[in-house]
């Protein structure tokens, strides 16, 4: 080889060095920094240290709503208390109510002379005797007391007054009947109102669900009665 060919030689190995020495910086391969430590691309959003895209969350909706599917975060973000002060005033409402409901419905077996107002009584006592239960093992679980210094829960729509009471206890047979539908009927009324008005400002799901099922199963329950009563 000439002396002229070793020099070209030589500068076409230095270039084709070069060239690949500037790919390798070109695509981060000949940096021996850290990934974390490279410099991003330009025009690329580095991401936070462990950061991963949360999934789509269902979100079920109201009573006769239906589910929506929303952003994790947003979800996250504006989410609301899982209960508040409205859930605890029904609460606390709605316990001495079914109370006064049970002592009603218990006073039938003795008394009534349609055997399917002893039936609509049993159902009663079957459904909200259970209830109370739900409703103070509610307050229980968040540390809250049942009752509420100085409210008047004759106040309460539905509930019936003293004397209303003491006239269904000396009642028998047809009379007895007669009052125990009008009365039980106004009764759950009061119930469906509260319940209601709660699917409209609760928060808490359980309570929105329970009210719900409340207000379904009293409607149907005052139609019952209704049906029962002479025309």
């Amino acid at each position: 080889m000439t002396g002229r060919q070793a020099r070209v030689w030589y500068a076409v190995t230095v270039l084709a060095a070069l060239l690949v020495l500037g790919g390798l910086a070109l695509t981060g391969r000949g940096d021996t920094r850290p990934a974390a430590d490279r410099p991003s691309p330009a025009g690329a959003v580095p991401s936070p240290a462990g950061s991963v895209s949360a999934p789509p969350v269902l979100v079920p909706g109201r009573p006769g709503e239906s589910a929506a599917t929303r952003p994790a975060a947003e979800v996250r973000d504006a989410a609301p208390p899982r209960w508040n002060g409205l859930d605890v005033w029904y609460v606390r409402m709605m316990i001495p109510h079914h109370e006064q409901a049970l002592e009603m419905a218990k006073l039938a077996p003795e008394r009534a002379a349609d055997p399917r107002i002893r039936a609509v009584a049993d159902r009663i006592r079957a459904a909200q005797g259970p209830e109370v239960g739900v409703l103070r093992a509610w307050l229980s679980a968040r540390d809250l007391p049942a009752e509420v210094a100085g409210h008047d829960h004759a106040t309460m729509r539905g509930m019936q007054s003293a004397d209303a009471m003491r006239q269904l206890a000396d009642a028998r047979g047809a009379a007895f009947d007669a009052l125990f539908v009008r009365m039980m009927t106004d009764h759950h009324q009061g119930a469906v109102v509260m319940s209601t008005d709660l699917l409209k400002v609760g928060a808490d799901q359980a309570m929105q669900e329970f009210a719900n099922a409340v207000a379904v199963e009293q409607s149907a329950e005052i139609t019952r009665m209704r049906a029962l009563l002479p025309s």
